[in-house]
């Protein structure tokens, strides 16, 4: 398969565009600057352009069979209001640039699949699944309009997969990269009482769901990318036992509110989702459990 990756220079594209590489797959990745980008190979070819605007780039889009679309800018960070409509701006607009590339009706099903995350969900410890509702925050509020502008592809014939994604975990970034280094140091700890619900993904699962995703035809829509949630204790008993180091330190709420001010909100919601369409359809986690994962990404 052919496939087109705006977003493939951040954590999650430089893996899945090795993932892709490795399966067989030929890959066109959209950079700003080529010249920065390490990854060669054969089957790859760099495309010059910016997402967030429109260009020559969109010319290449008709040429493949599926879009990946992972762009958006960190919520992780202090908001104001200026930072909140990048955070929106960054996921909406690559995304209509992107669907505005695409063939109308071209005689091939050109598939989408658009990144998006389980902040779409509300928190607390009810079980959320694909058909669960929205959230009603800052963060399901963009999860919503990121994911009404990837399904204007469907008016053009695309078939497009919403893939709302847990925290990925990665050695080499994603949510561990800040964690670790604490851990590996004695120093981490559970957030207040550890109950809030933790839904994540192992890198290489996420890149296998977004492979499967693109290859099943009968997969479309929302596909929660998420393995088994834990608690936020869970989690942290996970990794101490994986980097054989203690951890006993409590972080309090208001600490995070203090640091981050109403990012908190996306580590204290906790959100417990889970997928259906995933197993429906076949697919097995390579590292379905919180402890294997972590142990696999730390030795």
């Amino acid at each position: 398969m052919r496939f087109f990756i705006t977003g493939g220079t951040g954590f999650v594209g430089r893996h899945l565009i090795g993932h892709l590489l490795d399966c067989g797959h030929e890959v066109m990745a959209l950079v700003r600057n080529p010249a920065k980008f390490q990854l060669k190979h054969l089957k790859l070819q760099t495309i010059q352009g910016d997402p967030m605007q429109k260009g020559a780039w969109q010319n290449q889009v008709g040429q493949v069979n599926v879009l990946i679309n992972l762009v958006g800018r960190s919520i992780f960070d202090r908001w104001n209001e200026a930072i909140k409509q990048e955070i929106l701006e960054s996921r909406v607009v690559s995304t209509r640039n992107l669907v505005e590339a695409i063939p109308s009706n071209s005689g091939q099903t050109m598939t989408l699949i658009n990144a998006n995350a389980v902040g779409y969900y509300a928190g607390g410890n009810e079980v959320r699944t694909e058909t669960s509702a929205k959230g009603n925050d800052f963060l399901s509020d963009v999860c919503e309009a990121w994911q009404n502008e990837a399904l204007k592809a469907e008016a053009k014939g695309a078939r497009v997969v919403i893939a709302r994604f847990g925290a990925v975990l990665g050695s080499n970034g994603g949510a561990l990269q800040q964690m670790l280094p604490v851990f590996k140091k004695g120093l981490g700890g559970k957030i207040g009482d550890g109950s809030r619900w933790f839904s994540w993904v192992h890198i290489l699962d996420l890149c296998r769901i977004l492979e499967f995703s693109a290859t099943q035809d009968q997969i479309r829509g929302v596909v929660n990318v998420c393995a088994e949630p834990v608690t936020n204790a869970q989690f942290t008993k996970a990794l101490a036992c994986a980097v054989q180091r203690p951890a006993f330190f409590r972080i309090p709420e208001f600490a995070l509110r203090l640091a981050l001010g109403e990012a908190a909100a996306v580590i204290l919601a906790g959100q417990r989702v889970v997928s259906e369409v995933l197993p429906r359809h076949g697919f097995q986690f390579r590292f379905p459990e919180i402890h294997e994962a972590l142990q696999h990404l730390v030795q």
